[in-house]
């Protein structure tokens, strides 16, 4: 079962507990909180197995949107990603900085950044791979992390771009030993990246909570 299906059975779980207690104090049918909470396992159980969790991610993320710091998190995390792509000369193509629109645009999560990466694809069909593209691109992967631990102190998101690293390496060859240690590695290299460019960092923050254009961002990270 996905991640995401677990966290959808556990507020279904939640739901019945809440309606146990409370729902003889406010004189609550025992019926809505159970159809609710069939409903809840019902796109869990649906979403498992049709849609490889994308469904119950797009749920949870709206519901932690009234959240305002898991807006924030979201935004600095983006923001890690692009701006190690640009200060690393690979091409940002776009962003999202939802679950919905990150659905409507074929990528997993809550977000992500799209990047110019036929180069990428094409090394990576032969099988091999140079180790300053494999760098750079780790490295991208790894920014989300880094930037919201920079700010936040701690890094929510980010399973995806593990799994996507941990996805290339497997392909590469690489013993299972080594992915740990290459997320770290990478991590620290973007840490770096963004601690240097910090100005430029905070000014492409406040244009993606603007939502501005990808050309936008661009001349903010240059200005």
């Amino acid at each position: 079962m996905s991640q995401t299906a677990i966290n959808l059975v556990a507020i279904s779980v939640f739901l019945i507990t809440l309606s146990t207690l409370l729902g003889p104090l406010v004189h609550l049918s025992p019926t809505i909180p159970a159809l609710v909470t069939v409903a809840f396992l019902g796109i869990a159980t649906l979403d498992n197995f049709s849609f490889q969790g994308k469904g119950g991610t797009i749920v949870l993320d709206v519901l932690a949107r009234f959240s305002p710091k898991y807006k924030e998190r979201i935004i600095h995390h983006e923001a890690g990603h692009f701006l190690v792509a640009h200060l690393l000369g690979i091409s940002v193509t776009g962003y999202t900085l939802s679950a919905w629109e990150a659905w409507k645009q074929g990528q997993p999560g809550q977000g992500g950044i799209c990047l110019e990466d036929s180069e990428l694809a094409a090394q990576l069909e032969t099988g091999k791979i140079s180790a300053q593209m494999l760098d750079r691109y780790c490295t991208i992967w790894m920014a989300g992390i880094a930037a919201e631990t920079l700010v936040f102190d701690s890094a929510e998101g980010g399973d995806d771009d593990k799994s996507k690293l941990t996805e290339v390496l497997r392909v590469l060859g690489f013993q299972e030993a080594v992915y740990q240690q290459k997320q770290r590695f990478h991590i620290l290299q973007s840490k770096n990246l963004i601690q240097e460019n910090w100005s430029s960092y905070e000014a492409l923050v406040a244009a993606m909570k603007k939502r501005a254009t990808v050309s936008e961002c661009q001349q903010v990270i240059l200005s």
